[in-house]
């Protein structure tokens, strides 16, 4: 499954932004194995001192976007999972700003955040590969949209680019 097979009315329009991080050819289940290397290898070669840093006062540290990513990767993969499983009902939205607080994310080691992401991205890949192409096919609703299973899965894909990106332009 590749992301060309997505059809625009499998997600709501705020989600382009991720899904057009990717290319038409980005493999789902395989861009979750090399996405993983990537992360690691990306948050490691950011020295220590810049881990806290914010580019403004309002905006989260670089550990703390690391555990943004961690946390919607989960919220999004439980979607995935609840659609393909043929879960119709409506799935809530989340506030991503009320997350960021109690994640005491600043507190937390580089080694502690990437071996969370990585004990979570584990998960997710293991979920993948016990979903059919058919099952991500499945169409549900969240936050009032509709979604469909694969759509919740490349969006974790687009974001996590998404973010690296500005971390990139903003932070580095």
């Amino acid at each position: 499954m590749i992301k060309s097979d997505l059809n625009i009315s499998e997600f709501g329009t705020y989600y382009a932004r991720y899904i057009n991080t990717l290319t038409n050819e980005t493999v789902l289940r395989k861009g979750f194995e090399l996405g993983k290397e990537d992360i690691i290898n990306f948050f490691t070669s950011i020295p220590n001192e810049r881990l806290t840093y914010q580019y403004q006062p309002e905006k989260w540290s670089i550990k703390e976007v690391l555990q943004h990513m961690i946390d919607t990767e989960r919220i999004f993969m439980y979607r995935c999972f609840r659609i393909a499983r043929r879960d119709t009902t409506p799935l809530a939205g989340y506030d991503q700003n009320i997350y960021a607080g109690p994640s005491l994310a600043n507190d937390k080691s580089i080694e502690d955040l990437l071996n969370e992401f990585t004990v979570n991205r584990t998960n997710s890949i293991s979920i993948l590969n016990s979903l059919t192409d058919e099952d991500l096919s499945f169409i549900g609703n969240s936050n009032g949209d509709a979604l469909s299973a694969r759509a919740a899965a490349f969006i974790i894909l687009g974001h996590d680019v998404w973010h690296i990106e500005i971390i990139k332009d903003k932070y580095l």
